[in-house]
């Protein structure tokens, strides 16, 4: 059977995890969708957003582009999977249930109101090919007028779920990595992989959960590190940091302070003194020096979230911030309760509020400006070349693009922000 990874139009709800990401790249619980479907091997195409067509041909193996596919007219049964799915390993035995399912007429696996996974008896594929996005929303459309499947997935939805879903499956999954890689165990409950440095008088808490440092990860002296924790490859964890109580971190990521309960994407750097909490940010983010975040209301409720489209109540008691790919904050940054930080934006001082895309937010010293995309693309360049990553001709359009999009957040501030 052939997986159709598709992304739909609730993917911009998520934003700014994927301003600039494919869905199925969302890290949580140490695994993105795409590496539980490699797991699969079965063929997997993918459908994304247009704009992100080039980094999935160069930067995801697994999924092929529909439209370089050469797909028969007739097909065995496939599925077709929301690039949105959660990374548990509970929904990575449902797909392998769905994979092996044989039907009559298309059945659908719901999420709450949304269409989680559609299984498909076999179709003519030709139109996946000359519109794929058109050819889902059409099939999307049609998906309450079929049968309803028994199976079970869990989907985003919103931002903050990403951090309520790694603090809920991170330690089952980190429970089935062990069985599937090669590790050491150096003592009870912690396993690392091959090239490890771990530094002398480090602490390890494994009563909750377990702890995997990654291939070729480093861990300064004097650290505690208390699981369930995920620490991925070629992580560098600073001396004296406390890193712990479900805490996800990407490859190439510096890290240092206290940690507690987030999901931190690959090459992102939080080296100083400082606390996270409960907290999502994306790639190649820089917090300064002293940069703290609240996760939690001086009245011990729960946090609402204030969305582009009204107010969410999260029902969750602690919760941080939600911060895009490229942000940046200056030294003794103070990020308030359940605030959203948008792509590519400066933060100077207290974030009392949500930060668009592209901006430098000083709101506290009365200034807010925007952001040229052609200022993020030299900053780019500078980040890129000290990790030996190549900048691409599609990077800096992809800056560009999401420039564009996220246009309509600066608006919303009016006035405020001059141009």
């Amino acid at each position: 059977m052939t997986i159709v990874v598709f992304e739909d139009q609730h993917c911009e709800e998520l934003s700014p995890i994927t301003c600039g990401r494919l869905a199925a790249m969302i890290g949580c619980g140490s695994f993105r969708l795409v590496d539980l479907l490699e797991r699969l091997g079965v063929r997997c195409i993918g459908i994304s957003r247009e704009y992100l067509r080039t980094l999935q041909k160069l930067d995801v193996r697994i999924l092929e582009d529909v439209r370089d596919t050469d797909l028969p007219s007739d097909s065995r049964p496939m599925l077709l999977l929301n690039a949105r799915t959660v990374p548990s390993v509970s929904n990575f035995y449902t797909i392998r249930e769905l994979l092996a399912s044989a039907v009559k007429e298309p059945t659908v696996v719901w999420d709450r109101d949304q269409v989680a996974a559609i299984v498909m008896p076999p179709i003519r594929l030709n139109e996946l090919a000359e519109d794929g996005l058109r050819t889902i929303e059409a099939l999307l459309r049609q998906a309450v007028q079929w049968s309803r499947s028994p199976a079970s997935l869990s989907t985003f939805q919103l931002p903050h779920e990403v951090v309520a879903q790694n603090m809920k499956i991170l330690r089952e999954n980190l429970e089935e990595r062990i069985g599937w890689g090669d590790w050491v165990q150096k003592q009870d409950g912690v396993f690392v992989g091959p090239k490890v440095d771990i530094g002398e008088y480090v602490l390890f808490e494994t009563g909750d959960g377990p702890i995997i440092i990654d291939e070729g990860a480093k861990v300064g002296p004097y650290t505690l590190l208390r699981g369930p924790l995920y620490i991925g490859r070629k992580c560098k964890i600073l001396e004296h940091s406390a890193i712990k109580d479900r805490v996800s971190l990407g490859h190439t990521t510096k890290i240092g302070g206290e940690v507690e309960a987030s999901v931190i994407e690959p090459y992102t750097n939080k080296q100083h003194h400082g606390f996270l909490g409960h907290s999502y940010l994306g790639s190649w983010i820089n917090l300064g020096a002293g940069t703290c975040n609240s996760d939690l209301k001086n009245t011990y409720g729960a946090v609402n979230m204030d969305y582009h489209f009204g107010k969410v109540a999260t029902g969750m008691q602690f919760l941080g911030c939600i911060m895009g790919d490229y942000s940046k904050s200056a030294i003794n940054t103070g990020i308030f309760t359940g605030k959203i930080i948008g792509v590519c934006s400066m933060m100077y001082g207290f974030v009392t509020s949500n930060v668009p895309s592209f901006v430098n937010y000083a709101r506290l010293f009365g200034q807010m400006a925007t952001l040229p995309p052609e200022v993020m693309i030299a900053t780019q360049q500078r980040m890129f070349a000290r990790r030996q990553v190549e900048q691409r001709e599609c990077d800096k359009e992809l800056l560009h693009e999401m420039f564009r999009m996220t246009q309509s957040e600066r608006e919303r501030f009016g006035d405020a922000l001059a141009l």
